[in-house]
């Protein structure tokens, strides 16, 4: 897969080398290119912003560098496979899910566009839609000051579903919202620890009574944190 990503602050991707991404990013397994959106800019100042049309608070980036970047980058691509997916993290998108970092995850070319200020201009988006298909989601409901951390956060969970990056590909299947509940608990030796003990049936061999236990608890930690997301017959 093919990642690009388009911000002023490309530092804050550093991270990404790091961990299972990096490992990732050197085998070639995950292509990884962060760019500076200044790059785009041919002023002295290398503006990427100015004030809203209509007044309000804040600044707005301008459309230009962000539509010479994404022409520049949406042309780099030769895979001739399939047109680039552009997301843009934003409060005012749809909620990000691992259902989305599922979908997300069998595209060949991924590439997300942070945002500053109060935002990017709105033609940024329909220009975008002309080049590939474009998606503005959301973290959860609250602001953040750009749209790094975010894509940071779509990456990592994006990029862990790859075929190949994470060692053991069933850790995958039995973790929290891949069945719609929350993962059960995990214990590791020693079996008594501050005079807490492992539950029993884990010690048990029983691999029958295990996986109903470990069903049983996912439930129940559903339904205490997050009951929205049992159906109705279990909540």
């Amino acid at each position: 897969m093919r990642i690009d990503v388009v911000s002023i602050f490309p530092s804050y991707f550093d991270g990404l080398t790091l961990s299972l991404l990096g490992k990732a990013r050197h085998t070639g397994l995950l292509d990884l290119r962060v760019h500076d959106l200044r790059d785009w800019t041919h002023d002295r100042h290398r503006t990427v912003d100015d004030t809203p049309y209509g007044g309000g608070a804040g600044m707005v980036m301008k459309p230009e560098p962000w539509g010479l970047a994404l022409d520049e980058i949406a042309g780099s691509d030769v895979s001739g496979t399939e047109a680039p997916t552009f997301i843009f993290p934003s409060p005012a998108g749809e909620v990000f899910t691992q259902a989305t970092a599922r979908d997300l995850s069998t595209r060949g070319h991924l590439v997300f566009g942070c945002g500053r200020y109060e935002g990017i201009d709105e033609r940024v988006f329909e220009y975008a839609s002309g080049l590939g298909e474009v998606r503005l989601i959301s973290l959860g409901d609250y602001v953040l000051n750009g749209g790094e951390v975010a894509a940071m956060a779509m990456i990592e969970a994006v990029g862990r579903l790859i075929p190949g990056v994470v060692g053991n590909p069933e850790s995958l299947v039995e973790e929290s919202h891949e069945d719609g509940l929350l993962e059960y608990p995990s214990y590791t030796k020693p079996s008594v620890w501050r005079e807490r003990a492992v539950p029993e049936v884990l010690l048990s061999g029983n691999h029958g009574a295990i996986a109903a236990w470990r069903r049983e608890q996912q439930i129940e930690r559903t339904r205490r944190r997050r009951p929205d997301l049992l159906p109705p017959a279990e909540a």
